[in-house]
């Protein structure tokens, strides 16, 4: 897969007065209606952060992703991952709860670069707020093996739901 030229692209955060989302079409229905109608919503409310994709200078999105605060009970993740951590209830987590690009663009790259500059992003926040990994909770199985091909490990009695450790996302942008 090829990498986006970063100069053509940006990703900034989300401002329905800048950005036309009127157009956008992922293929899947809840995640083009999200961007379209609820994006606002949720923006304003603090319950998520989206961020969009665009040409530089150009207004139209081809893709976004939103972050939000999460937690993740100790008991649902692997026995492996849960050795060494503390023994609290809930361990914080930050949740990448979409994440979608323009069918037109598709095969250049840029859910690759959606998702660096999410984990990127989830890093730098950790020395503000805390936050053991990035949670996924996958749409569909095209999602699921996009997401495991990156590195995200699956909850075991969740097979929509996967997460990437911290830990994982600080030696990625280290290299």
């Amino acid at each position: 897969m090829c990498q986006p030229d970063d100069s053509q692209y940006l990703i900034e955060p989300f401002d329905k007065s800048c950005h036309n989302r009127s157009a956008f079409d992922c293929g899947v229905e809840s995640l083009d209606l999200y961007l379209q109608k609820q994006i606002d919503q949720d923006l304003k409310r603090k319950i998520a952060a989206p961020f969009v994709l665009l040409e530089v200078g150009q207004p139209e999105v081809l893709g976004y992703y939103t972050l939000s605060a999460f937690s993740v009970h100790l008991g649902e993740l692997p026995a492996d991952m849960t050795k060494g951590l503390p023994r609290y209830p809930d361990m914080p987590a930050t949740l990448l709860g979409r994440l979608a690009v323009d069918q037109t663009y598709r095969g250049r790259g840029l859910g690759e670069f959606l998702l660096m500059d999410a984990l990127h992003r989830s890093l730098k926040q950790t020395a503000k707020i805390a936050s053991f990994a990035v949670v996924v909770d996958t749409v569909n199985e095209d999602a699921r093996t996009f997401y495991l091909h990156f590195g995200f490990l699956p909850f075991p009695d969740r097979a929509d739901r996967l997460f990437l450790p911290m830990k994982t996302i600080e030696k990625l942008f280290r290299s």
